[in-house]
């Protein structure tokens, strides 16, 4: 008789819940290719076929469903009484994951996370990086890492003491050619590097002072999806960038970039990690969250 795991209940209904085994597989934090090695031996123990899938997409046979439909709810107990088992313990240890937009995660990986590993060695931290906005408890995270404006009405967030703001620049080779803007629509006049959101749609950019906001689509030789490579054909001179303050605040003390409309772009909101209110968190949740109180209290009171 087939035995079959929590893994192999996981892999199934982390397929169902994306649509894709690639999906379902970044969600996990394993190969695509023990995924599927996963769901189809256990199809192969139940005898019955529990995806139909081409090329193209993955949906669930109607035994799939009805499937999943049971093994669902019976699958969040069993990890609620693992839940609770772990909240027991009195050394942190296991696997903590993350998900984060990367610029939040530059921020925190050597004063948060590097810290806590070296205080707690038995736990493993796995960080994902993503610009869209997940389900963590879906998507199997314990916790998300956002700006305050932007954390779930139904979770706890942990303030940071990280203010989230953009920054405009450009080098300085750049607005000795081309002159500085003074007001977001001088910005019509220069060559500007856009952003591509991961849905696809291009970054408008936002500017607000004084009760006055100004969101605009600006115009430029170059489009890109990614903030690092945006930062290199600002610093080549190729145009004015849009960059949280952060990715580029080392090139602006440097003086390798330079900061121009300041004065319009106010702070956005704190950055806050954020994490359901489970009944039993484990021993390595409670020390991370809070090492990161620890962590936020004392930028605070810095910044103060």
């Amino acid at each position: 008789m087939y035995r079959f795991g929590l893994a192999d209940l996981d892999a199934v209904v982390a397929v169902a819940r994306e649509g894709s085994f690639r999906g379902a597989a970044r969600a996990l934090g394993m190969s695509t290719t023990a995924l599927s090695n996963a769901v189809a031996k256990l199809e192969t123990g139940l005898g019955v076929r529990l995806f139909n899938r081409t090329t193209r997409s993955v949906a669930l046979t109607d035994a799939g469903r009805a499937f999943v439909e049971r093994a669902g709810p019976a699958l969040r107990e069993m990890h609620d009484a693992l839940d609770g088992v772990r909240a027991q313990q009195t050394t942190p240890s296991g696997t903590l994951r993350i998900n984060a937009f990367a610029a939040g995660a530059r921020e925190i990986i050597s004063p948060l996370i590097f810290e806590f590993l070296r205080r707690h060695p038995e736990v493993h931290v796995d960080v994902v990086t993503e610009g869209r906005l997940v389900d963590i408890v879906a998507d199997g995270f314990d916790l998300g890492l956002r700006r305050s404006d932007l954390v779930p009405v139904d979770m706890i967030a942990v303030p940071l003491g990280r203010p989230q703001r953009y920054a405009v620049v450009g080098s300085p080779e750049y607005f000795a050619q081309c002159g500085t803007p003074l007001s977001p629509a001088d910005l019509a006049r220069h060559r500007c590097v856009r952003a591509r959101l991961p849905n696809g749609s291009l970054l408008r950019w936002h500017f607000e002072r004084l009760g006055e906001t100004v969101r605009m689509d600006v115009d430029g030789p170059i489009t890109l999806d990614e903030a690092s490579l945006a930062r290199t054909a600002v610093l080549e001179g190729v145009g004015v960038g849009l960059f949280l303050e952060q990715d580029v605040r080392a090139d602006i003390n440097m003086g390798r970039l330079l900061r121009v409309l300041k004065d319009w772009t106010p702070v956005l909101g704190d950055l806050c990690l954020y994490y359901p209110g489970r009944r039993n968190p484990s021993a390595a949740l409670k020390a991370f969250v809070g090492l990161a109180r620890e962590m936020g209290k004392s930028t605070r009171a810095k910044a103060g």
